[in-house]
């Protein structure tokens, strides 16, 4: 269960990916969304929940104030008779307590990280914490988030640390990303950096196009390519003009397919000021693209600084700036971090074995 705008994000990936792996152990899955019926981007996740062939059931809300999706949501409780409900944010964790008082079933909920948005956020944020020492099991896919569950008093023996994962097959390095840099129409000889997330300030975008803007002016030949949207698309679209290098640093807007981006990229940055573990990432580097990433939340639990990837302080521009010119100037780097990544990647976060780690708490639930 979850709440969506647009087109999603990184948790929507699990959720829809969770059925295919968990159908055959025994689990029946339904995926239910709450949704804007004015929201035209909900079509993507009907799109990709069909091609993981996810049954999905979108429920209309209509915002805080309405008071009927109780009551929708009931009737949907009252069809399936689920014994485990799964939230994964603060509204679809208190609908899960309120519905419980008539319907018996185990509550779970996935933490992914607590992210400001709007002046609302901080309440969201009190009430997802009142809900989650109500919950039979709390679920966290980063250390941090972990202590910060048990910091708001959840228990210990409720609490499950499960890293995201990705579905390795999905994912397989470039043959040729001169041809995947043509299609983006940039120059095949440029050294491409690349972002993916929502246009907002956590993700620290501006640091850097800021970062890439100072390296072209001194001469570097390196490009950047963003993909998402968000509230700060304007914003960062004018810092890109101010740069007068709009030709070498572009947004590309929503991408339905990130792997087209990362198969055209000779390096990925994650440039968050706060994050969770976040999904890119581990696609990137399943990819085989070499990762500099800012040293937030889950981020030193995945890349050890210079073995599998390049680790910088959050908020540090400068910091960021002179690890992406060593990057771009030491190819034979770069080669290395991108098999070193595939290779974490590939022992300890794959789809299958979190699956398995989701099971385990199922069954401890209903036994």
């Amino acid at each position: 269960m979850r709440v969506v705008s647009g087109t999603g994000g990184g948790p929507d990936k699990t959720i829809l990916n969770s059925p295919r792996f968990l159908n055959p152990l025994g689990y029946r899955c339904v995926c239910v969304y709450l949704r804007d019926p004015g929201d035209d981007g909900f079509s993507v996740i009907a799109e990709r929940a069909a091609e993981k062939k996810a049954s999905l059931e979108a429920v209309d809300d209509f915002g805080i104030k309405d008071v009927g999706i109780v009551s929708r949501l009931r009737e949907l409780v009252d069809c399936y008779q689920p014994t485990i409900w799964h939230g994964h944010d603060y509204k679809s964790n208190l609908l899960g307590l309120m519905l419980r008082r008539r319907h018996p079933m185990q509550l779970v909920t996935t933490v992914h990280g607590w992210v400001q948005k709007t002046w609302k956020t901080p309440l969201y944020y009190f009430v997802d914490r009142q809900c989650l020492p109500r919950y039979d099991r709390v679920i966290c896919v980063s250390q941090d988030l972990y202590d910060d569950c048990l910091r708001s008093g959840v228990a210990a023996t409720n609490l499950s640390l499960i890293d995201n994962a990705i579905a390795l097959d999905d994912y397989a390095a470039s043959n040729d990303p001169a041809e995947a840099k043509q299609r983006l129409s940039f120059s095949t000889n440029t050294t491409l950096v690349v972002g993916v997330g929502r246009l907002s300030n956590e993700k620290g975008f501006d640091l850097l196009i800021r970062s890439i803007a100072n390296l072209i002016d001194s001469g570097a030949d390196v490009s950047l390519a963003i993909a998402g949207d968000g509230a700060e698309h304007d914003s960062l679209q004018q810092l890109i003009r101010s740069t007068g290098h709009q030709d070498r640093i572009r947004l590309l807007g929503f991408v339905a397919d990130p792997r087209t981006v990362y198969r055209a990229a000779d390096l990925y940055a994650l440039s968050s000021r706060r994050e969770g573990l976040p999904n890119v990432v581990l696609e990137a580097m399943a990819m085989g693209v070499p990762v500099l990433a800012t040293r937030v939340a889950g981020m030193p639990t995945l890349i050890s600084d210079d073995v599998n990837g390049r680790l910088v302080e959050p908020d540090d521009m400068d910091e960021l700036q002179q690890a992406l010119a060593a990057l771009i100037a030491d190819p034979s780097a770069r080669q290395r971090y991108g098999e070193a990544g595939r290779q974490t990647v590939e022992e300890r976060f794959s789809f299958e074995g979190r699956m398995k780690k989701m099971v385990d708490v199922y069954r401890s639930l209903d036994s």
